[in-house]
């Protein structure tokens, strides 16, 4: 039976049409050793893996077939900062373009951005919980809020204040379900366990789509906890935690009466 549950992994794709490619890289883009270690550290600086990670077949799923460095689904279409919908810098705060780079902001957006919004509305009819899908480094990097600190195994995006798009007397009991249902990969871990709103409350999908009548959450997975320090994954840690994510998928479901 199809499960009423939407998942998103906004960030797990590394793909750069090959205009973006030609606007980071010039003519260098013809390199294919350039070309080929853009890729891979635009890869890696999105949440790579994440579409293994929260894949559960019963369910809904939409996968960003873009990179986050075209456009970032997870900002809203009219954050223009440089770590934004269209972001000008990397998370080493390394500029992404040479000066002067004009990037056509609104086309990506109508290309990109309006596109999956467009294809996560027409998703939603029927769906009882929407998750969205990421992964953080062992580290905060250069522009995150928690910049060299380590962060935990998991963190779970639930809202805060005015802003909560779970459940608030529900918080707890999912911090527990997912603490039980990712038992079999935390034990060990050289980092702390599942934590809530730390080091983000929320993100912005959740707080896009998610309503009193659709519960939203977001869930970090530590990146260390399947990839090597050079980022190569470790298959059998992918497959532990996709295992882990479906129990907790339908723990979840389960706390907000979707499998009734």
């Amino acid at each position: 039976m199809p499960l009423p549950l939407l998942i998103l992994t906004p960030h797990s794709s590394g793909q750069l049409p090959a205009q973006v490619i030609h606007q980071m890289l010039g003519e260098a883009i013809y390199d294919t050793r350039a070309r080929e270690a853009l890729q891979r550290r635009i890869f890696l600086d999105g949440d790579p893996y994440t579409d293994l990670l929260f894949l559960v077949p019963e369910a809904r799923t939409l996968n960003a077939p873009w990179s986050r460095f075209v456009t970032d689904l997870n900002r809203e279409r009219d954050d223009s900062s440089d770590n934004g919908v269209v972001k000008r810098t990397g998370f080493d705060r390394a500029p992404l373009y040479p000066a002067g780079t004009q990037l056509g902001t609104e086309d990506r957006l109508r290309r990109y951005w309006d596109s999956f919004d467009r294809q996560v509305k027409a998703e939603l009819d029927g769906v009882k919980l929407l998750l969205v899908g990421h992964c953080m480094g062992r580290y905060g990097p250069a522009l995150g809020p928690d910049h060299g600190q380590p962060r935990p195994a998991l963190t779970l995006m639930l809202g805060a204040g005015e802003h909560v798009t779970f459940p608030a007397h529900l918080h707890e009991p999912l911090r527990r379900a997912a603490e039980q249902a990712f038992a079999p990969v935390l034990e060990g871990a050289e980092m702390g366990g599942v934590l809530v709103g730390d080091p983000w409350t929320t993100d912005d999908l959740s707080l896009r789509y998610g309503h009193p009548g659709l519960p939203a959450f977001g869930l970090e997975i530590n990146a260390g906890l399947y990839l090597s320090d050079k980022g190569e994954p470790r298959d059998d840690r992918i497959r532990a935690l996709n295992a882990c994510l479906r129990v907790f998928a339908a723990a979840a479901l389960e706390l907000v009466g979707g499998n009734r």
